[in-house]
């Protein structure tokens, strides 16, 4: 039983390795890359449109309304970023029903790479919206003292966001693996169908959480300081 897709090499020179991660989070991208050209290089204004055309402008318009619900005033400059982020995260679940295939949230890297990637977007949000001066001062509010805490706070919600979204990955795919030796027929067909759903739920709140975030950042220290509830899984 393998715990990560990092454990699944299939080519080796040296120290560098080309393992189930790597192989199967280009696939994934290559998929979303190709997917989106397929669909939006005919997209139609008029009545008649596409099932597949439909779907997207569904899809699109309901991560437009919870980047919204969250808070941020203009939920299209960020739709490009979460939405992708949401798309991965979601597609990434959605692949498990095919035979041979590891999910590579469940490895540390791919969940600590795409919240390092929140991590970056969040101050270069809240610079953008408001100027370096007024973002930067932000973390000496409400006095100077808190600045390293301020700190250790953006870093260690960051370090949560990565190993949540590890954890539930690896925990879903581990109790696969016992009922499959335990009870080979009837329980992980039931299980697989609830890690699906679990994956998608994770995909949910990892994109929320980083919606709610980058909507702190670009509103200033103030509206940081108001707690916002996590989700529970």
């Amino acid at each position: 039983m393998r715990l990560s897709p990092d454990d699944m090499i299939f080519w080796q020179y040296g120290f560098i390795k080309f393992n189930a991660t790597i192989a199967f989070t280009w696939g994934l991208m290559f998929v979303l890359a190709v997917g989106s050209r397929l669909i939006t290089r005919k997209l139609s204004t008029g009545l008649h449109r596409s099932r597949w055309q439909n779907l997207l402008e569904i899809i699109v318009t309901g991560i437009e309304k919870q980047i919204e619900d969250v808070g941020l005033r203009h939920p299209r400059k960020y739709i490009g970023f979460l939405g992708t982020l949401f798309l991965f995260l979601a597609l990434a679940s959605l692949f498990t029903i095919l035979p041979g295939y590891e999910p590579p949230t469940g490895s540390l890297s791919t969940t600590a790479a795409l919240a390092l990637c929140v991590l970056v977007v969040v101050p270069f949000s809240g610079i953008k919206e408001q100027g370096p001066g007024s973002y930067l001062k932000s973390y000496l509010e409400p006095t100077a003292i808190m600045l390293p805490f301020n700190i250790i706070s953006e870093l260690s919600r960051t370090l949560a966001l990565a190993v949540r979204l590890f954890g539930n990955m690896m925990s879903g795919t581990m109790i696969l693996a016992i009922l499959l030796t335990v009870t080979p027929f009837i329980f992980p067909v039931v299980m697989s169908a609830l890690g699906l759903l679990t994956g998608m739920v994770q995909a949910y709140i990892f994109s929320i959480l980083a919606t709610v975030y980058i909507a702190a950042a670009t509103r200033g220290r103030t509206a940081r300081s108001v707690s916002t509830p996590e989700p529970r899984t």
